[in-house]
């Protein structure tokens, strides 16, 4: 469970919980939209400012994995 205290010092200990952010393009900029676990309905987006094509990330919010990509299979095996 996450400790904030004190109160109003503006800083949170530990994790979000029940979220997830993913990496998405708008406009040809790349932003980042936070999910809900639950629901899995999307819940905002952080846009990138004006001077810049990249968004900063949700604090606190863990980064989903990309789907499809897969390891490739090392030739040879291990040993």
């Amino acid at each position: 469970m996450a400790v904030n205290k004190p109160v109003g010092d503006n800083a949170r200990k530990g994790a979000v919980k029940k979220r997830s952010q993913v990496k998405t393009k708008i406009g040809g900029a790349t932003a980042w939209t936070k999910r809900s676990k639950k629901s899995g309905e999307f819940m905002a987006v952080k846009k990138p400012a004006k001077k810049t094509k990249v968004a900063k990330k949700f604090k606190g919010v863990r980064v989903e994995k990309r789907a499809g990509k897969k390891k490739k299979a090392r030739a040879g095996g291990r040993r």
